[in-house]
């Protein structure tokens, strides 16, 4: 054998070793995989208290952040719909799910040139916090988040449009 012949042989070797060290993922689930499964009934099947979620409920008496949850379910739903782009839409769904229209904000859904707004946003004053929400193509996805109150009671800084409705 020659000595370029053995250098590739080697080289072939060394790259099939480490070919079978990139394989696939074990033949063993890991823990974290199995850990978030729900373990089967007797019937083989899973239980439905182990898969069913909480309900998401206003919380009168709960913090902002404890309303987080529910006030995000509501801007999802509200984002799936046809009216994404209408702040009077998260507002309305938002007084329906039962926060208080009255401490709500919420920005224009145009620009002053009368362009769609690249993004809006609406809040809900709550027990010395702010639910905020923010949609628009600038966005992406809906963003919400708890805020702390900025100025005199207010959630938004900037324009915001009366509601009137």
């Amino acid at each position: 054998m020659t000595r370029r012949s053995g250098a590739l042989a080697t080289a072939a070797l060394c790259l099939a070793v480490l070919t079978g060290c990139a394989a696939g993922p074990p033949d063993t689930p890991s823990a974290s995989a199995t850990a978030s499964l729900p373990a089967p009934s007797p019937s083989g099947t899973a239980s439905a208290s182990a898969t069913a979620a909480p309900a998401l409920v206003l919380r009168p008496d709960g913090s902002a952040s404890d309303n987080l949850a529910y006030f995000t379910s509501i801007v999802a739903a509200v984002w799936a719909g046809p009216d994404r782009a209408s702040g009077r839409a998260y507002i309305d769904a938002l007084a329906t799910a039962g926060f208080d229209k009255g401490a709500m904000q919420v920005t224009n859904d145009e620009s002053t040139v009368g362009n769609p707004a690249e993004s809006i946003q609406f809040s809900v004053l709550w027990a010395g916090e702010c639910l905020v929400g923010q949609v628009g193509p600038a966005t992406g996805e809906p963003v919400t988040t708890v805020l702390p109150v900025v100025g005199e009671g207010s959630c938004l800084i900037g324009q915001t449009r009366p509601i009137d409705w």
